[in-house]
């Protein structure tokens, strides 16, 4: 990434830069592993629940892995048993309605409640999920694009109990991933979901045991990472311009032609092409992928 294109970028988010720059705290922690980076909310004794400062910072730990030009795949966890119980209900209590008002900002003035989940990210986010993944919680792991979840964990609009919003995409991303009717079942009774249900429905990609969400994410991680990186992030970027942007059918067909068919794709898939002849990846196999 170029220094001009940065620095555009950081007018449109003014943290961006000191974001490079600051991204661990006592709230949150990163760890780099080769070209995938590690995100956790680190807030155990409040099982992960997310006030201001950890909002911000978790903003800021994503907004890093965007500009990191070394990082391809980000994993979401949280440490402790609990992958996040939602934003922190007793830092809320003790503001008032109007200061609480004052510090939520509209989608294109700032981030949502919960840190990251506006951001326009062009690398895939993995989420690993132990526990809960409720209310706002459940909100940071459909921001991810790929849910490994804990054969015991619950998730769910826990929120709906208590009166709290639903605005950190919850409402707008979940019917497009599980659909509509269990979308509306799930967003307005509140109801829990357990890892069985959530497979069933799509709202987890993969269920492995119980503490074993982060080893399994890293290697689904790691898988992605050996694929050529210009394609991956092309094809990702079209599914959602598809999802979420396109006007038509043939805008979607269009705008996938046009992230498609670039130079460097082109030599990637030359350079596949070649090595499929020399043996790798026939019949189906992934192996050349796989741990």
């Amino acid at each position: 990434m170029t220094l001009t294109l940065l620095r555009q970028r950081a007018l449109k988010i003014p943290s961006l830069i000191a974001a490079a720059r600051r991204f661990n705290s006592s709230l949150v922690e990163t760890e780099q592993d080769g070209e995938i980076f590690l995100v956790s909310i680190a807030r155990p004794e409040k099982r992960n629940a997310v006030d201001a400062e950890t909002a911000k910072e978790l903003a800021d730990a994503f907004r890093h892995f965007e500009i990191d030009d070394e990082s391809s795949v980000v994993v979401l966890y949280g440490k402790g048993e609990t992958f996040c119980a939602g934003y922190d209900l007793e830092y809320l209590s003790t503001r008032g309605p109007d200061e609480f008002l004052r510090w939520l900002t509209p989608p294109g003035e700032g981030d949502g409640p919960m840190g990251p989940t506006r951001l326009k990210l062009t690398k895939p986010v993995i989420g690993a999920i132990e526990g809960h993944a409720v209310a706002g919680g459940m909100e940071l792991a459909l921001m991810c694009d790929l849910r490994v979840v804990a054969e015991d964990a619950v998730m769910g609009m826990f929120n709906r109990r208590f009166g709290v919003p639903t605005v950190d995409g919850g409402t707008v991303r979940l019917p497009y991933i599980v659909g509509l009717s269990h979308a509306l079942d799930l967003i307005m009774t509140g109801r829990a979901v357990h890892a069985k249900e959530a497979l069933n429905i799509g709202l987890a990609n993969r269920v492995v045991p119980k503490g074993k969400t982060v080893e399994e994410a890293v290697k689904l991680a790691k898988m992605l990472v050996c694929f050529p990186r210009e394609a991956l992030c092309a094809d990702r970027k079209s599914v959602f311009y598809a999802t979420f942007n396109a006007d038509s059918f043939y805008d979607a067909l269009t705008y996938e032609y046009s992230k498609g068919v670039k130079l460097q794709i082109m030599k990637d898939s030359i350079e596949g092409a070649k090595q499929f002849l020399q043996g790798k990846g026939r019949k189906g196999s992934f192996d050349d992928y796989l741990d």
